[in-house]
């Protein structure tokens, strides 16, 4: 089995804009999070690209995609009706085969292999769907959802899924989705990288047509390909940045630059920052 597409879902009414802010990324060059994404799909040996994007937008993201616009494919999804129905809008594009998903207003920065390789490695090994997963305060449920199962002998961060839940209560998750291991208050949250087989998109398709006005979430999908087949999660050992939270660009911004050629500068800008602070909080004493 081998990933040569991928499927970056834009089209939130409440997100589509964040793909399109503009970074510096850890080389240095000014780039928007839509290239940055681009290129860590392509990192992972992704051949061909397509962005599921609010109605209208299709022409400022090409612009946003600069030089890989012309190899990047651009689908609507004419109604919002989900983040399950957003992905299924690329089904054309998709076809039979196994593709790499990323959601695009999270920007995801890792210290060494790129979380967009680390999956789809193992789901290349494995020929089965596996989604990043990372350890994730009680406090942030209500973002993401989340998924419990059984550690995998042999592989550190690697767990076979039985449950998943679309952002569960603190109480659901302390009954459903404690896993040995992980310490007290934490669970393991949806990274926003995932590698999946043809039968996510077929079972996008059923839930659909079951009840085509209804908003369709890839979790429920997910929970029911657990107990369809093999489904992997992999703890990942990057992080994950909202871009939507308050300070979001800041933060991710920051991540990248601390991962960077240019992270000397910005620790020195940083220790300068905070010093002016200091003396003018003193000075206000």
């Amino acid at each position: 089995m081998r990933f040569h597409k991928a499927v970056i879902t834009a089209a939130s009414p409440d997100q589509r804009t964040l793909p399109l802010q503009t970074l510096i990324d850890r080389d240095g060059e000014e780039k928007s999070v839509l290239a940055i994404l681009i290129e860590q799909a392509l990192s992972a040996g992704v051949e061909e690209i397509c962005v599921v994007v609010w109605p209208g937008d299709e022409a400022r993201y090409s612009q946003a995609a600069g030089s890989y616009a012309g190899t990047v494919r651009f689908v609507a999804q004419p109604r919002p009706l989900g983040y399950g129905h957003a992905i299924h809008c690329a089904r054309a594009f998709v076809g039979s085969d196994p593709f790499l998903h990323m959601v695009s207003d999270h920007l995801y920065v890792s210290p060494g292999q790129s979380a967009t390789q680390q999956v789809v490695e193992i789901a290349q090994a494995e020929g089965c769907s596996v989604s990043g997963v990372q350890a994730t305060r009680e406090s942030q449920l209500p973002f993401f959802g989340a998924v419990a199962g059984r550690r995998q002998a042999g592989r550190s961060g690697l767990y076979r899924v039985d449950t998943v839940l679309e952002k569960p209560t603190p109480s659901e998750a302390e009954q459903r989705l404690v896993v040995p291991g992980i310490r007290a208050g934490y669970y393991l949250c949806f990274f926003g990288v995932h590698a999946f087989t043809p039968t996510v998109m077929d079972l996008l398709g059923g839930a659909i047509a079951a009840a085509p006005e209804t908003r369709v979430t890839l979790s429920g999908v997910l929970a029911e390909l657990a107990h369809r087949e093999q489904y992997l999660a992999v703890e990942e050992a990057g992080r994950r940045y909202d871009l939507g939270a308050r300070y979001g660009l800041l933060i991710s911004q920051v991540a990248l630059a601390l991962r960077g050629r240019d992270r000397g500068e910005v620790l020195s800008r940083l220790v300068d920052l905070l010093a002016d602070n200091a003396l003018a909080e003193g000075g206000g004493q």
